[in-house]
């Protein structure tokens, strides 16, 4: 997670990435609690490979996600965008025993049971326009027999989607190491995909964990309708989203909504499909489809597909708005 998040500026330039808040929980709370539930295994260590400019702060917000979960944190660096193998491997003395590799900026959902005796597991989704991704191509037995980048003629809907379950972490370590030493890059970065390649020319086992939603979290408008859609799922199991003490006059929430501590909400329309962070403030406004992180001020509005930073004062027609931490539009 060392990358800066440009696609979805002008909120990375206060927050890393994979520390938005989505329905209330940041990105990457939300993705090791998924990963958890998939391998139901109790985990020992999670690993953050962070930048070294994202700050104390944010290092003790991660420590505390991997402690609420019963696992120790730790945190590595990867201060130079050498490609994901170069990022995996700067956690390489956290890579022993059974290990997932996650890429921090998407979500999922998916109910299917690891199979822990295949040396990988490599997570998918079945797309529509597979030419945009990296796939996987199966033999009549379920097993991985190779992977294509981005392929012009269809070779397979079924994209990966950053998220990788090694038997042993040594072996991935030893791999990626051999990239590194052999100075093997495409497109000037050391490339996981070309560790994956040679251990299954070795003959390891690779199969496929199908997942049965994927949510990206690359831009603006795609984080919008992550929230949105994870709202839905949440609403549907029956999770409880609204703070209790919410303080309500002449408001309506319409569910699924995610409002957290401390909201007021005054002569507001809320809903559906909108997260308001702790202690925001809402009044003669009408908002749906959007995400409000914390401690943001929003009056005289009509928001739909809109992102608020933290601490933020809008007040103004603008509909489809992305405003990042401490701005102010009146």
């Amino acid at each position: 997670m060392a990358g800066r998040g440009s696609r979805l500026r002008p909120h990375t330039l206060t927050v890393p990435k994979p520390l938005i808040p989505i329905a209330g929980k940041p990105i990457v709370h939300r993705l090791v609690e998924d990963i958890a539930s998939v391998i139901n295994q109790k985990i020992d260590e999670i690993a953050f490979i962070i930048h070294k400019d994202f700050g104390t702060q944010v290092e003790k917000d991660l420590i505390a996600i991997a402690e609420k979960l019963g696992s120790k944190g730790t945190i590595y660096y990867q201060n130079e965008a050498l490609g994901t193998a170069h990022a995996i491997m700067c956690a390489k003395e956290s890579m022993q025993g059974p290990i997932v590799v996650a890429y921090a900026d998407t979500l999922f959902r998916a109910d299917f049971t690891l199979d822990t005796s295949a040396d990988s597991v490599i997570w998918v989704k079945q797309v529509e326009d597979p030419s945009a991704f990296g796939v996987v191509q199966l033999n009549e037995n379920n097993q991985i027999v190779d992977f294509v980048e981005k392929p012009k003629e269809f070779i397979s809907d079924l994209a990966i989607i950053g998220i990788y379950y090694f038997k042993s972490g040594e072996t991935l370590r030893k791999e990626l190491h051999y990239l590194l030493d052999n100075n093997i890059v495409k497109g000037g970065e050391y490339q996981l995909t070309d560790a994956l390649e040679n251990m299954k020319q070795k003959g390891l086992k690779f199969v496929p964990g199908k997942v049965d939603e994927w949510m990206d979290c690359g831009n603006k408008n795609v984080t919008v309708e992550t929230n949105s859609r994870l709202l839905g799922f949440l609403h549907n199991d029956g999770i409880h989203l609204v703070d209790y003490d919410v303080k309500m006059e002449n408001a309506t929430i319409i569910p699924p909504c995610y409002i957290g501590e401390d909201v007021v909400l005054i002569n507001a329309t809320v809903g559906p499909n909108v997260s308001l962070g702790k202690g925001c403030h809402v009044s003669n406004s009408t908002i749906k489809n959007s995400l409000v992180q914390t401690h943001s001020h929003i009056k005289n509005a009509n928001l739909d597909n809109a992102m608020i930073g933290s601490h933020a004062i809008f007040d103004g027609k603008f509909t489809s708005i992305s405003i990042g931490d401490y701005s102010v539009l009146e």
